[in-house]
């Protein structure tokens, strides 16, 4: 029994030790740092508040962050945690030294050692007792790690702005798209243009979909039930210097020539014809506004970038037009591509005058580039590859990755969203750089950017939802070395993700993640496997998954009909799947993808025939549409035939929505 006793005291005292033992507080740490090396010795850590010592320009403001941290400053004497800089303002590498007796962060400037503070607090929030002596010695792969956030489509205050830009600093972000007008309402304060703020910034419904399908009227300001809003110029500017505090650029965007329905509402003379969503660039008074509100934009926020917006303008109303077309002999322009590219460029002028570049999205490439402009790459990454490879800085932001607007888990789990799916491990997946280009032209690529578009997202606590975890593989990329490993960053995500939600940030479940639809997992064997299909109605050219196989290859599609495994049409479907011989046939399925938010919708019916011959078949079955158009969820319909017959062919023919730009989106034809 002594014998026992002893033994169980002795696991005990073991494991009273192990517990004890130095930890490696950089572990957990997002992004992860370029560098740790741990070396002989450990430093057990103080209750808070550490002391903290901060020398380098203008320190007070550091210290007035550390404390805001939890940290107490001291002006001199010993202090537990030691930070020092130089007079650089673009340097962001750092260096945190681990000793036996106190902590010493060193930086060239204070981005460095702002960055250098916000590892020490997330080793800090791990909780360990001791730590191994190290060294750690970081700095960024790319300058330009973004966030967009749309307070258009939806008005955010000035509160969980900051509140965000909290979250970047932590993660090391350190550029704010701030996205200020968009056909759902204008935010941006203009004195010279009034009914901007009073009509334009306004609509009766909330939803946006209601909106929509209201017509899209405006309110006035004061109206009952109006909802929206604007900011004023010194929330603005206090935004400003609160996200520069931490050191984070706001860059704003002002849209034009498209998604300006707002603007056209209020001020109708600016467009071709006083409707529409897009600005006239044959009218002077187009240029007269957009460089007034331009000159209001650059008295408030002092970003050299300032983003012109420039994508999916229509340019339908500019064909006939008599002012368009008057500005396009005088300038010897050849379509409506370089109609859009003159105004680009007259902006970027007038821009630059005011000692500033414009950015827009890569539309403005069409019809030739401005000059000096900076590219945001969303419609995939080659129109960013041609702009550095002509000499033009691109951030990389493709629709395919960066894109957090659609959902992140399994759609029947998951918030309204606007479709697709992009969930943590694909948008960790992204790399920005195509090793096919020069190192001259890579030298272009400034980074990376998350964006959150928020037609669908009402409140604040579902666009945090969002944000978080998505953005931290954002950061990470912008960041952190191009060796990528999932699982070590899942589990670093894990830490961060439980950090956010006691701060009071509403993240996604990331511990009980459902994951991709289980049906694409595991292959189908049916009678139609590898059999040729003939298309009398071809799939669309953007959507054709793998091509003639895709219908009979075994494989379902995932929850995004971008998966490469969803073939999808503008039209009707009519294809023939041939058997390769006559056989018994029971039951036909043919499985349609519902995505309204992307125009995505289950056929009206499905007919299945057979034939022995190919040229005269028989109506064997026919399944309807029991979901509503207007149902918000993506969901994944069986339309399915039982019979009895004979034959060599089955045909499927599918009736598509009547919605105007109806998608139709199949991903196999099982036969049994």
């Amino acid at each position: 029994m002594l014998k026992i006793t002893n033994l169980i005291a002795a696991l005990f005292i073991s494991a009273a030790v192990a517990s004890a033992a130095p930890s490696n507080p950089c572990e957990g740490l997002l992004p992860k740092p370029s560098s740790v090396v741990v070396e002989k010795g450990s430093y057990n850590v103080p209750a808070m508040p550490l002391t903290i010592r901060i020398s380098g320009p203008e320190a007070d403001a550091l210290s007035a962050l550390a404390e805001s941290y939890g940290f107490k400053p001291v002006a001199r004497g010993k202090a537990d945690v030691t930070v020092s800089y130089g007079t650089s303002a673009t340097a962001e590498g750092y260096t945190l030294k681990v000793t036996k007796r106190a902590i010493e962060i060193k930086a060239e400037g204070a981005p460095g050692a702002f960055y250098g503070l916000q590892s020490l607090r997330q080793m800090l929030d791990a909780g360990m007792p001791q730590w191994n002596c190290l060294t750690l010695t970081d700095s960024p792969r790319f300058p330009y790690r973004g966030l967009m956030v749309d307070v258009s489509r939806h008005f955010r205050t000035i509160p969980f702005l900051k509140k965000q830009i909290d979250a970047m600093a932590r993660l090391k972000m350190n550029n704010m798209h701030l996205h200020l007008t968009d056909a759902a309402g204008w935010r941006m304060p203009v004195e010279s243009y009034p009914k901007l703020n009073s009509q334009a910034a306004w609509r009766p419904q909330v939803k946006w979909s209601d909106w929509v399908a209201a017509g899209t009227p405006y309110a006035e300001e004061g109206q009952p039930g109006a909802y929206g809003g604007y900011y004023t110029k010194d929330e603005l500017r206090g935004l400003v210097k609160y996200a520069a505090d931490r050191h984070i650029r706001i860059i704003p965007e002002i849209e034009m020539p498209g998604h300006s329905e707002e603007v056209v509402a209020a001020y109708p003379e600016v467009s071709c014809s006083g409707q529409g969503g897009d600005l006239c660039p044959g009218k002077e008074a187009t240029f007269a506004m957009l460089e007034a509100v331009l000159d209001e934009v650059i008295d408030i926020f002092p970003s050299e970038l300032i983003h012109i917006g420039g994508d999916e303008a229509s340019k339908g109303a500019w064909h006939n037009c008599p002012d368009c077309k008057r500005r396009m002999e005088q300038q010897g322009l050849a379509d409506v591509d370089e109609l859009q590219s003159y105004l680009i460029k007259r902006i970027e002028q007038y821009v630059n005058s005011k000692g500033r570049r414009i950015i827009g999205w890569d539309e403005i490439i069409d019809g030739g580039i401005a000059p000096d402009a900076t590219i945001m790459s969303w419609r995939g990454t080659e129109g960013g590859n041609r702009a550095m490879t002509e000499g033009h800085d691109v951030i990389m932001t493709p629709v395919g990755y960066c894109y957090i607007d659609y959902c992140q888990d399994a759609p029947f789990r998951e918030p309204v969203s606007i479709g697709g799916y992009t969930p943590l491990r694909l948008v960790y997946s992204f790399e920005p750089a195509d090793t096919a280009l020069s190192a001259e032209a890579l030298n272009h690529l400034l980074g990376v950017q998350a964006n959150l578009w928020a037609e669908q997202i009402t409140t604040d606590s579902h666009a945090e939802y969002m944000y978080y975890p998505r953005t931290y593989a954002i950061a990470e990329i912008g960041w952190s070395a191009a060796q990528k490993d999932y699982d070590d960053f899942h589990r670093r995500a894990l830490m961060f993700n439980h950090l956010l939600d006691s701060l009071g940030y509403a993240v996604f479940d990331l511990d009980n993640e459902y994951g991709e639809r289980r049906e694409s997992l595991t292959p189908v064997r049916h009678l139609a496997l590898g059999a040729p299909v003939t298309y009398t109605t071809p799939y669309h050219e953007k959507y054709p998954a793998q091509g003639p196989s895709t219908l009979t290859d075994g494989l379902l599609g995932g929850w995004s009909y971008g998966d490469k495994r969803w073939q999808g049409w503008l039209t009707d479907v009519d294809l023939t799947v041939d058997l390769g011989r006559e056989q018994p046939i029971h039951t036909a399925t043919a499985s349609f993808m519902h995505s309204p938010g992307a125009w995505v919708h289950l056929p009206q019916s499905v007919i299945f025939e057979v034939s022995s011959d190919g040229v005269n078949f028989t109506p064997v079955g026919q399944a309807w549409c029991d979901v509503a158009d207007d149902y918000q969820s993506i969901t994944m319909k069986p339309y399915t035939a039982a019979f009895n017959a004979t034959g060599r062919y089955l045909r499927l023919r599918a009736e598509r929505n009547p919605r105007p730009g109806a998608w139709l989106f199949l991903d196999e034809i099982i036969v049994n």
